[in-house]
């Protein structure tokens, strides 16, 4: 046959069924977790505006 060098292929594997899973779970939970850290944030602002609309400091009413 052929004279030239032999190629060594790899021998392909499916996917790795735990490997994949701990990926996608790691992967949501950040995402969570930022998700959840920016819905915190919008609530803190949210109730310093409030705060600060029950102490008089700001108004919604405009003045003429």
């Amino acid at each position: 046959m052929g004279g030239g060098p032999r190629i060594v292929h790899e021998k392909l594997r499916g996917p790795n069924l735990v490997k994949e899973i701990a990926v996608a779970a790691t992967m949501g939970l950040v995402i969570a977790s930022f998700w959840k850290y920016k819905h915190w944030e919008m609530k803190n602002t949210r109730r310093q505006f409030y705060d600060m609309l029950d102490r008089g400091e700001v108004s919604v009413v405009i003045d003429e």
